[in-house]
């Protein structure tokens, strides 16, 4: 039995890492999306629309051998994040060369900006389920019970994951809304980023057992997982560099 509890410890935390490395992307993609309201609405926008994230997961653990068959769900989202990267930019580009006295564009309300954060997640949750349940697949059958076709004990480490993952995206979140408010020349990097996310999207989409234009294991390859952090990392340095000297030479 204490064999047992380890193991089950032991995916807990490799969840618990993974969900952490994904909320890295995640979190600046959310970020942007709720940055245009108020303060007191931001911290709000970001738990409604988790919670509904939260609700979207605990219901797909059910349905997760039928989803993931469903390939347009990550296509729509890596559209989605590819346009507003595109259009976010271009807007910035085209209104600081344009009158200034012309008017902001009007941003999404509230309860838009709560869809959009839900949605966005939801684009992002299919992957990080499908490498929860192949590690949790790997455990033990803990009781006779089962949930979704899932044993009970396997089932509750997914969710105990996901629900630790989701909160931990959340705070990031808030930090990342926090360093744009403090550096706001980084508001580009950050829609570039949203647009490499995309990028990922799009090259999960490809490699999807039915699309299959990508070798369906390219994805958790060494060589993508190199490649896809290795370009973040570059765009989110050189936009904090750039931020920091913008930040400077305003202060002079």
């Amino acid at each position: 039995m204490e064999s047992i509890f380890f193991e089950y410890a032991w995916v807990l935390l490799v969840l618990i890492v993974l969900e952490g490395l994904l909320a890295a992307d995640n979190a600046v993609v959310m970020a942007v999306m709720v940055k245009h309201l108020p303060k007191v609405q931001q911290q709000k926008a970001l738990f409604y629309g988790l919670l509904g994230a939260f609700v979207f997961r605990f219901t797909a653990l059910f349905f997760i051998t039928y989803l993931v068959n469903y390939w347009e769900i990550q296509a729509l989202g890596a559209v989605y994040l590819l346009y507003i990267s595109a259009k976010n930019i271009y807007d910035q580009r085209h209104h600081k060369s344009s009158d200034p006295t012309k008017k902001k564009r009007k941003e999404s309300g509230f309860w838009v900006t709560v869809l959009k954060v839900e949605l966005a997640d939801i684009a992002f949750a299919l992957d990080s389920m499908l490498a929860a349940v192949a590690l949790a697949v790997t455990l033990p059958e803990l009781g006779n019970f089962h949930i979704g076709g899932i044993n009970g004990g396997q089932f509750t480490v997914m969710l105990v994951g996901g629900i630790i993952g989701l909160v931990m995206i959340r705070f990031a979140a808030r930090q990342f809304v926090t360093l744009l408010e403090k550096f706001p020349a980084l508001e580009t990097a950050a829609f570039l980023i949203v647009g490499w996310v995309g990028v990922k999207l799009a090259v999960m989409t490809l490699a999807h057992p039915n699309v299959q234009i990508l070798d369906t294991e390219f994805p958790h390859s060494l060589t993508w997982k190199l490649i896809f952090w290795s370009v973040l990392a570059a765009i989110a340095l050189g936009g904090y560099l750039t931020a920091v000297a913008s930040n400077r030479k305003k202060s002079k």
